[in-house]
């Protein structure tokens, strides 16, 4: 007797970039369960002249929920948040704008599940770094794995070589998880 199980197989499609953090806030429809969501307003163009696509994203993940909440009292003090961050799954909903200039008119707008934080600035200052390792494959894209907060100067830091990124790893792991 044969047994065959079949799996599925899917596509990915990721969207990466950098942007700032909005609107956070727990959603809780009518049907279904509670969840965090907020709006990422993504740069985009030349660094010159920049234009902004705004994402309206359900956090997904343990790590993404965390980094998040913990974003809070930032974005309602009304400071700059800025994210390099991953979507995935993105779609469009329509709707009708029900007030200002705009009220009667469709409007569209873009839904992606935030699957992924690799660092934060708050009002300039870097404030988180995910941790990132080398895979084993021969892959020339690093995977990044669990995070660690630390504390940074002011000052940017300067290039690294692979000597000074080990040491740097090594300490951030002992840093501890508050901003």
């Amino acid at each position: 007797m044969t047994i065959s199980t079949t799996e599925k197989s899917f596509f990915d499609l990721h969207i990466s970039g950098l942007g700032y953090l909005n609107r956070i806030r727990e959603v809780k429809p009518k049907k279904g369960d509670a969840f965090l969501a907020c709006d990422i307003a993504a740069l985009n163009g030349p660094s010159d002249d920049a234009s902004y696509v705004r994402f309206d994203t359900r956090v997904s993940g343990s790590e993404a929920q965390h980094l998040v909440r913990r974003c809070i009292d930032a974005v309602e003090a009304e400071k700059k948040v800025m994210i390099g961050f991953r979507l995935g799954d993105l779609w469009t909903d329509t709707f009708t704008y029900s007030k200002g200039k705009r009220a009667g008119e469709q409007g569209v707008s873009l839904k992606a599940r935030l699957l992924f934080i690799s660092w934060i600035k708050v009002d300039g200052k870097q404030v988180y770094k995910a941790e990132t390792k080398s895979t084993d494959t021969g892959d020339h894209e690093a995977q990044t794995t669990a995070t660690s907060v630390a504390p940074l100067s002011q000052e940017e830091p300067e290039p690294s070589t692979p000597a000074t990124e080990a040491a740097a790893n090594t300490s951030v792991s002992a840093v501890a998880e508050s901003f």
